[in-house]
């Protein structure tokens, strides 16, 4: 149960920081963002809120922010329909009623000659069986009624596409910026928690009845050799002890400015079908003000360069496909770390923020990265490339993605119960 809480704070936080990134920038930019939805599927809690419309799905693979001029949500109001009119206190339009107009007695029924809700905001046309020709103003934010659905209007300027290149570019990258601030947020937490982890070789707790217990290795020693091998870092001294399972080794360390010699015999523990050695010693932790406030920085640099080498290595073959993992796999792993502390779990989260905004990054149709390409594709031509077009490629991009969670999802459960 506990991995279950877990897991879904952490999907929606990642979520949630990721899209209210997009959501910010769209109002802030005057676009109109029709919806906020955290999941995917049919909706399990909504409520409106300043023209959004804000979700909770039932589907746990992602999230959306739905905004005006990105999907056909009104239908063209063509010469000959009958529609019903409701007007506010100024005399505009507040509501087009499309059908079921005897559900609206106080409506003014009129047959539609023409009609322009993006640009003009006027609606022209007669009454039924009248020949004097009538024009109505159209309220800004007036609701388009369709079977019993409102659906505010967009006007051109409320609209994704009548925005600029920077304006639009920002919106679509502000998703992804949004989970690197999260990650260098947690990271900026984890530091004043617990410390920094210490750069040298320096041994924090102590575990009772390991190897290094048993060597007389104390908190606060430091490492300065393995086997005569010189010694500056933690991972240099981790790389050697985890290639000597059952072998001993002599450590040189340093105990308050005086050097001493000790053996030791790494226990065999095994790690992912292999065998490493282990000595049951934790990290140092540094309590410096400066490098707690620069930790959140530096992780998550360090953390995205080995994510983006590691999808280098996918995409030139080094790494399989099978190495991915979807929400079933993230779900096991999530388990494994709940289990270990908090600690360990915040920086999970960090760890997956920064993999959510690497991977939305990427230029592939229907990511924040393929939309940001063609953004930056219409800023050199001059001009856009033809919305149909671009929805195809979206359209397809999409596909393709799911068709990839459900192979990633198919190996994560083969692994799990096969």
């Amino acid at each position: 149960m506990t991995t279950v809480v877990a897991f879904i704070l952490m999907f929606g936080l990642l979520v949630f920081v990721h899209e209210w990134g997009h959501l910010i920038f769209a109002k802030r930019s005057g676009m109109l963002a029709r919806e906020f939805a955290i999941g995917f599927g049919p909706k399990i809690f909504a409520f409106t809120r300043n023209e959004t419309l804000y979700t909770i799905r039932l589907l746990p693979i992602g999230g959306y922010v739905r905004v005006a001029g990105e999907d056909p949500e009104i239908v063209e109001l063509k010469a000959g329909h009958h529609i019903g009119l409701e007007f506010n206190e100024a005399g505009k339009v507040n509501k087009i009623i499309v059908n079921n107009k005897d559900k609206h007695p106080h409506a003014r029924v009129i047959e539609v000659e023409r009609a322009d809700l993006d640009h003009r905001l006027v609606i022209e046309g007669y009454e039924i069986d009248e020949d004097e020709k009538l024009f109505f103003e159209v309220d800004p934010k007036a609701m388009f009624v369709m079977d019993e659905k409102e659906t505010q209007i967009a006007p051109y300027n409320r609209q994704f596409a009548s925005k600029s290149v920077p304006q639009r570019a920002m919106q679509l990258f502000a998703g992804p910026m949004m989970n690197f601030v999260l990650a260098i947020v947690l990271f900026m937490i984890l530091g004043f928690i617990q410390g920094v982890p210490s750069n040298e070789a320096k041994l924090g707790e102590i575990q009772e009845n390991s190897p290094a217990s048993q060597a007389d290795l104390q908190a606060g020693d430091e490492v300065v050799a393995v086997d005569g091998e010189s010694v500056s870092t933690w991972e240099e001294f981790t790389t050697i002890i985890r290639a000597h399972p059952d072998e001993e080794v002599t450590l040189t360390i340093n105990r308050e400015g005086a050097t001493q010699q000790l053996n030791i015999t790494p226990a065999a523990v095994e790690s992912r079908e292999t065998t490493i050695g282990q000595v049951g010693v934790a990290r140092a932790f540094e309590e410096s003000i400066a490098k707690k406030l620069t930790f959140g920085f530096t992780q998550t640099y360090e953390w995205s360069a080995l994510i983006l080498t590691n999808l280098g290595k996918l995409v030139t073959g080094q790494f399989s496909l099978d190495m991915l993992s979807g929400p079933v796999g993230i779900y096991d792993a999530t388990d494994q770390v709940v289990r270990t502390g908090f600690t360990n779990f915040v920086m999970w989260t960090s760890i997956l923020s920064i993999n959510l905004g690497i991977v939305n990054l990427l230029p592939l149709p229907a990511l924040d990265g393929g939309r940001l390409l063609f953004v930056g594709l219409e800023g050199l031509r001059g001009k856009p490339i033809d919305p149909q077009k671009e929805g195809i490629v979206h359209f397809i991009g999409f596909a393709l993605l799911m068709l990839l969670m459900l192979v990633v999802t198919w190996n994560d459960i083969q692994r799990l119960f096969l």
